[in-house]
């Protein structure tokens, strides 16, 4: 999502080698102005960060740790806007929110994403299903929420979105959910009517916050659409819809600065797990190409056993890993999402993101191969792969559909991939990484040579 901006930062910070050179600052405030231009950063935020970043760089000295430092602080001062970040509960549940945005941006995609981040935080919700403008959009919702197991509230017979706003409102309340999320209606187009309908169920049902679902892949006009709401209805907040498929990345700076709403959440894949909370200092981070640790640490806290996890880990080390373990760890990995966003978390990482764009690790073909394979497999092969002879064997291939050659190759895989991670388990097995960490800078970049 930070492709374009990320990539050119890297040249531009490379530009700046030697103490107190003014002239090589200048290139790389030029090269800036170019790569924010190009990466869709509005024209004024564009000019006044460059301003502060020259100024400030000056005034504590020319050089490539101050530049980044500079960097990395007026970046975070423009995608910080006054407001709540993540999301924030009401002192009195349910938490109200209403959900705002143009028909195409994603909304009731994000509707279901967003209760599904609460969910995996232990919170009870009902998503209600008031866009009743789009006609396969209460379908749609009905399936999502049938896909993560949340509650919804729809009424096929009612045709006011008002009225079953009101009736989900009374459902959440007297059935103590802690979160309700209410899906409105979009238009193609600003217009009167949507803003009216807007507007009556925001009096009615009086939500805690209102956010809007902007879709990153327009651009500057995501900037305008959320300024002209924010003026008609007021929103607390903006979740950035298709951002994994933004690859200028450039319109969260422009929301931030322009709209001076805070991005509250933002979209990084077509998965119901691939929602993230927009926390600056941890964007800017990974948009520098420095990783976000702390960003990891809690999106695989609320998805992975640590019980689990450590005995796992204790069967690579004995050689004893099979195919239910497999089995788990691929189900606890789909639910982490897009493996393009994870790789972007960890420092130094991020240049291997764009060639993940594409990569769908749990569906993938030999996955899916993998997963018919084990199928055909009774429990006691599953548990002890040395079990397979060449008879069991040719009943797998049978019951999976694949050749025989293919399971040979599959099972001579998975035997490589159990004694590659023995080895990395064991003293001494990860001092290959850490060479390979050992040429990075103390920022995280590969180091420059002078």
């Amino acid at each position: 999502m930070f492709d374009s901006i990320t990539g050119s930062l890297r040249g531009i910070i490379g530009k700046i080698r030697h103490q107190d050179d003014v002239a090589s600052l200048s290139r790389a405030i030029s090269e800036l102005k170019k790569a924010f231009l190009k990466a869709d950063v509005h024209h004024k935020t564009t000019k006044d960060l460059l301003n502060a970043i020259e100024l400030e760089t000056k005034k504590i000295g020319i050089g490539q740790d101050n530049f980044i430092k500079v960097l990395k602080q007026e970046l975070e001062k423009v995608l910080t806007a006054n407001g709540n970040q993540g999301f924030v509960f009401s002192s009195t549940p349910p938490t109200v929110v209403l959900m705002t945005g143009l028909q195409g941006s994603g909304k009731t995609t994000t509707t279901g994403k967003l209760a599904n981040y609460l969910k995996t935080r232990k919170k009870k919700v009902l998503v209600a299903a008031c866009d009743l403008q789009r006609l396969a959009a209460v379908e749609q919702l009905k399936q999502i929420a049938k896909q993560i197991d949340v509650d919804i509230y729809f009424d096929d017979n009612e045709k006011d979105p008002i009225k079953i706003a009101l009736a989900a409102k009374q459902k959440a309340t007297r059935e103590l959910y802690d979160v309700l999320l209410v899906d409105t209606a979009g238009r193609l187009a600003i217009d009167e009517e949507l803003m009216l309908q807007l507007k009556d169920i925001k009096n009615a049902i009086n939500p805690n916050e209102i956010f809007y679902v902007a879709d990153a892949l327009t651009g500057h006009d995501a900037t305008k659409t959320a300024t002209t709401f924010k003026e008609k209805i007021g929103i607390d907040g903006v979740i950035l819809s298709k951002y994994d498929g933004d690859t200028k990345g450039g319109v969260a700076l422009s929301i931030a600065d322009q709209v001076n709403v805070p991005l509250r959440f933002i979209g990084i894949g077509e998965k119901m797990p691939d929602l993230e909370v927009f926390i600056p200092d941890r964007i800017v981070s990974r948009l520098l190409g420095l990783g976000d640790i702390a960003g990891l640490a809690e999106k695989t806290a609320n998805i992975i056993d640590e019980k689990k996890a450590k005995e796992v880990s204790k069967k690579i080390k004995k050689g004893e890993f099979n195919f239910n373990d497999f089995l788990e760890q691929l189900s606890m990995m789909s639910k982490l999402g897009s493996l393009k966003s994870i790789i972007g978390m960890i420092p130094g990482m991020s240049a291997m993101a764009p060639a993940l764009k594409d990569m769908d690790f749990e569906n993938s073909k030999e996955i899916i191969r993998i997963k018919a394979l084990i199928s055909s497999m009774t429990p006691k092969e599953r548990e002890n792969p040395d079990l397979l002879n060449p008879s069991r064997k040719k009943r797998i291939s049978m019951g999976s559909g694949l050749s025989e050659v293919q399971v040979n190759k599959i099972l001579k895989q998975f035997k490589n991939a159990s004694k590659m991670a023995k080895q990395l388990s064991s003293k001494g097995g990860m001092k290959g990484l850490q060479n390979m960490l050992s040429q990075m800078g103390p920022n995280g970049m590969p180091k420059i040579p002078r």
